[in-house]
C-alpha cells in the first residue's frame, strides 16, 4: 500500500481548494515526523529476538527528541530566517526558538544582502549605579541597584558610522596622508574593513544590538533552532531516519547496565557512519552544479 493517500488536486490546493493559498504542505512527503520515526523503531528494534527485548516508549521519545535536537546543529536543515525593519533603538530581538545565528545582513534596494559581521570589541555590561562620590548605591533589602542600560551600549549607539572621520572630504591628499601617517599602525583589520555596519549580542537579555549606520535598514537574520520548539518542526528528513533509529538503539543499549561492551560499540561505529552518510546526503551536492562552478577555474587572474 502506497504511503501517499491523497489526490494531486488536493495536495496543490490544499484543504480550501485554492492554489497556493497558505494552508497546502508542499514538499512534506520528503520528512517524517517524530511521532512515526517513534512508532517505527519499536516495530523494528523492539521485541522478542530482537536487539532491545523491551522498552518504554517515553525512553524512546526521549532519546527521539535528543537526536533530533543534536542532528538539528549539523545535519538536518534546521535554518530559519526572519525580517524586520531597525528602528531607532538600534536593537534586534532574538526569536523564541533561537539557538545561534548563521548571519546577520541587510537587504539593499536591489534585494541583495549585505552581510554584518560581529565586533568583538564591545560589551553590554551589567551597571551598577552610583553616588556623587562613586559609592554604590543600595535599595531597601540592601541590594545593588543597577541601571537599565549600560554606559558601554549608550555610547556604541552614539557613535556615528564607520568610515572617515567628519570633514574629511574638505582636506587635502597631503592632510589626509599626514593625518594618519605619525603614530599610527598601518595596515587594516580584516574584520573591521568594510562598511556595512557591525553588531553585538547580549545573550543574557536576548537582544541584538546594531552600528548606527543600520538605522532604518531591513535586517534579515539566519539562524539555527533545534527542531524541538513547535510540532510542526519535529520532522526528520528521510535521508537521515536510519542515523535517527540508529542513535536511538544506540543511546537506549549504552544506558542499559547489563549490555555487552562489543553491542555497544557496535552500534556507536553503525550509529557513526549512518550520521556520515546522512550528512553527505543532506548535503545536497549535484554533479551538473559542481562542474560548472568548477569551470570558473579556467579564469586567468591578473596581478
Amino acid at each position: 500500500m502506497g504511503l501517499i493517500n491523497t489526490s494531486n488536486e488536493s495536495y496543490y490546493n490544499g484543504p480550501d481548494g485554492i492554489l497556493n493559498s497558505g494552508d497546502e504542505n508542499y514538499g512534506s512527503y520528503q520528512f517524517t515526523s517524530i511521532k512515526d520515526i517513534i512508532n517505527n523503531f519499536i516495530v523494528a528494534y523492539v521485541g522478542e529476538d530482537k536487539i532491545i527485548s523491551k522498552v518504554k516508549r517515553t525512553d524512546v521519545a526521549f532519546h527521539a527528541q535528543r537526536a533530533l535536537q543534536e542532528f538539528s546543529f549539523d545535519i538536518l536543515p534546521s535554518q530559519k530566517s526572519i525580517e524586520l525593519e531597525l528602528g531607532p533603538t538600534l536593537e534586534f530581538y532574538l526569536p523564541q526558538d533561537y539557538v545561534n545565528y548563521i548571519r546577520f545582513s541587510w537587504i539593499d534596494t536591489n534585494g541583495i544582502e549585505r552581510i554584518i559581521y560581529p565586533t568583538r570589541n564591545v560589551n553590554d555590561y551589567k551597571p551598577a549605579l552610583q553616588a556623587n562620590d562613586y559609592k554604590y548605591l543600595y535599595d531597601q533589602t540592601g541590594e545593588i541597584l543597577y541601571a537599565k542600560e549600560s554606559e558601554s551600549s549608550k555610547r556604541y549607539k552614539e557613535t556615528k558610522s564607520a568610515g572617515y572621520p567628519e570633514g574629511l572630504n574638505e582636506l587635502s591628499t597631503d592632510q589626509i596622508f599626514n593625518m594618519y601617517r605619525y603614530g599610527r599602525r598601518y595596515g587594516l583589520s580584516p574584520e573591521e574593513a568594510q562598511a556595512n555596519g557591525n553588531f553585538y549580542i547580549n545573550p543574557y537579555k536576548g537582544i541584538v544590538h546594531f552600528s548606527s549606520n543600520i538605522a532604518g535598514k531591513v535586517i534579515s537574520l539566519s539562524y539555527i533552532s533545534d527542531g524541538l520548539a513547535y510540532d510542526e518542526d519535529m520532522i526528520v528528513h528521510k535521508f537521515a531516519e536510519e542515523a535517527i533509529y540508529k542513535y536511538i538503539a544506540h543511546a537506549i543499549l549504552a544506558s542499559r547496565a547489563n549490555t555487552p561492551e562489543y553491542q555497544i560499540a557496535r552500534f556507536k561505529k553503525e550509529m557513526a557512519a549512518a550520521k556520515r552518510n546522512a550528512k553527505l546526503r543532506l548535503s545536497n551536492l549535484k554533479i551538473g552544479e559542481l562542474a560548472q562552478v568548477m569551470r570558473n577555474q579556467s579564469k586567468v587572474i591578473k596581478h
